[in-house]
């Protein structure tokens, strides 16, 4: 008997990530992406069984997009009609204060996520479309939001709320709301369950390092604190974001370099971080970089490091003290050099980690510090899509048990 799925989906701006997923075992049955939609050549790549097909074709919207993939489920497998699938998970970049949870998509959730479009117009718009349409092609089976937001609904209010006039605050939505939430509860979660301690027990530090990277204090399973802010821009060094910087920077570059509002937005999201310190925002060129010698990189390698070391410091304040730290995603599970930089030199603080251990790229849960070391760190490779299935199914199933309930 096949094992239920859900078909996890992930509709940006120009580009839909989707994957279907064993609730069962984790395992991605299959995956693809389409990219470049709206633009004069798309590609459709489709994976499944070791097999690999790609489409070059125009996409001309979300629409296009989605019955092609589900062609290729069709043509190249497995049948989505035969797969049992008991639902389709949709992340969605901005929940805003109105969603805390997975959520049942109605007409009235599509509309709510369409009114958030401007707390995150680069992601919300293709979050909607990407709605519609697979609700359309897709109707006996129940869709799920998965909001990267929810996880941190439960800061403090000292934690969201920002120091401006409350009314203008209040009118423009403007707090705290933090993101790759689903990674971090997804992580803190498995970081526990691998050291065989209770979730309730543990004070955490989650360091989620990618492109995007973001850290959060856990306390108990439950989110206390996180650095990126109203826009995934806030907070650490990142690939092509500046994070953290003082705000009056932008009222500098507008009065004596005469940019512009965009260009500014341009400039801190997409031309900086560690892009705008070498000119690569791949830590293996940067790497490359620093072993010919280049001051650049080895700074931008520095300021980094600094920068995550400032965050587990005073996230370490917030909870009192730290059990854990975990690192994650992409650069976290891959770069021990990163790892290695960011928690040297706080031995005082009970963080060691053994070098040896810390060697490498971590394919599954590791142990990286010192048998000394009073704080255990780790290495846990966080999977998104499999979060979005768990907690879809897990939505689903409480749904059918209460179906009177209210969706929400």
């Amino acid at each position: 008997m096949t094992h239920p799925s859900v078909l996890v989906i992930n509709a940006g701006s120009s580009s839909i990530k989707y994957q279907l997923v064993d609730t069962v075992d984790g395992e991605a049955i299959a995956s693809g992406v389409v990219e470049r939609i709206g633009q004069s050549e798309g590609i459709v790549t489709h994976k499944h069984a070791g097999e690999q097909t790609r489409l070059d074709e125009p996409v001309p919207d979300h629409a296009t997009g989605l019955r092609r993939v589900l062609d290729l489920f069709a043509e190249h497998g497995p049948d989505i009609a035969s797969a049992n699938v008991v639902a389709v998970g949709h992340r969605v970049v901005q929940g805003g204060s109105l969603f805390s949870g997975p959520t049942l998509v109605t007409d009235e959730v599509v509309e709510q996520i369409r009114g958030l479009v401007p707390l995150a117009p680069l992601h919300n718009p293709g979050h909607v479309a990407g709605l519609e349409v697979a609700r359309e092609l897709l109707p006996d089976v129940p869709h799920v939001a998965i909001f990267d937001t929810a996880f941190f609904q439960t800061l403090p209010e000292a934690a969201f709320t920002y120091a401006i006039d409350r009314e203008v605050a209040a009118a423009n939505q403007v707090r705290r709301y933090g993101f790759h939430g689903t990674s971090h509860d997804f992580v803190s979660k498995a970081a526990a369950e691998f050291l065989g301690r209770p979730l309730a027990d543990l004070r955490q530090i989650i360091l989620h390092l990618g492109n995007g990277a973001s850290v959060s204090a856990v306390r108990g399973g439950v989110a206390v604190e996180t650095s990126m802010g109203l826009t995934p821009l806030e907070g650490l060094v990142m690939g092509t974001r500046s994070g953290d910087i003082d705000p009056a920077v932008i009222f500098h570059l507008h009065r004596t370099a005469g940019m512009s509002v965009d260009e500014i937005d341009t400039l801190l999201n997409k031309r900086s971080g560690m892009l705008g310190l070498t000119g690569e925002s791949d830590f293996r060129a940067i790497h490359e970089l620093v072993e010919q010698g280049s001051q650049d990189a080895r700074l931008a390698l520095d300021v980094y490091a600094h920068r995550l070391k400032k965050y587990v410091g005073s996230y370490l304040a917030v909870l009192g003290g730290v059990d854990v730290i975990t690192f994650t995603a992409g650069i976290g599970e891959n770069d021990d050099v990163v790892r290695g930089l960011a928690l040297a030199g706080l031995a005082e603080l009970g963080i060691e980690i053994d070098p040896v251990r810390n060697a490498g790229r971590k394919k599954e849960p590791t142990i990286i510090s010192t048998d000394a070391s009073r704080v255990t760190v780790l290495v846990v490779p966080t999977n998104e899509e499999l979060a979005i299935a768990q907690q879809s199914v897990a939505r689903v199933t409480e749904l059918a048990a209460a179906p009177t309930a209210t969706p929400l």
